[in-house]
């Protein structure tokens, strides 16, 4: 079973839905115990970093992802989902991430493309993983978001997308994975990736 956290943020039914489109049996919940025993943890995250974060810490579901992470289960995150498992985020604030990964999250510049990022635009795989198994490099997803990973570990970084720079757009370490765009909202492609995930 995958549990997809509800911790009050996030577009949860689509998710959940998008998962029932290939078959893959999942939940929506934010029972402690349900989180704990499923096989597969799904951190969505849509608004400010820093809320998210509150509202993560407030009923100890970080708590959950970490053990998650120590025990080699498999977890998702969407979005500022992915964001979170980051050191810090800079939205209104310096906020403590998760840390399961080395990095930080920064707003786009005011100089480049318009901000937020709204729409379809393409990664470049850079690694083989199983999460981007059969996706086809180039593919679009779709991006909602004004701010981006920046980060100097370079082996995190599966993939790449261009939007006035070059950011990471999926990311994984270890049993730990991530993707900047909703998959749930990226038809083909993003069915593809949940129902890799759910493989994995």
């Amino acid at each position: 079973m995958i549990a997809i956290i509800d911790y009050g943020v996030g577009n949860l039914r689509s998710v959940e839905k998008a998962f029932e489109a290939v078959s893959k049996p999942a939940v929506v919940t934010g029972d402690a115990g349900a989180i704990r025993e499923a096989d597969r943890l799904v951190l969505p995250g849509v608004g400010a970093f820093g809320e998210c974060a509150r509202r993560l810490r407030q009923n100890g579901f970080d708590r959950l992802v970490l053990e998650a992470a120590e025990k080699n289960k498999p977890v998702l995150g969407l979005c500022v989902g992915l964001q979170l498992m980051f050191d810090e985020g800079h939205e209104f604030g310096i906020h403590q991430g998760l840390g399961l990964m080395r990095g930080r999250i920064v707003r786009f510049p005011e100089c480049g493309p318009h901000v937020p990022q709204i729409g379809w635009n393409q990664i470049e795989s850079l690694k083989r993983h199983p999460l981007l198994e059969g996706i086809p490099n180039g593919s679009y997803f779709y991006f909602v978001h004004s701010y981006h990973i920046e980060t100097e570990d370079r082996e995190l970084v599966l993939s790449e997308t261009e939007y006035g720079r070059r950011y990471p757009s999926v990311c994984a370490r270890g049993s730990v994975c991530g993707v900047q765009f909703h998959p749930e909202k990226s038809q083909d492609a993003g069915l593809r990736l949940l129902s890799n995930f759910a493989s994995m």
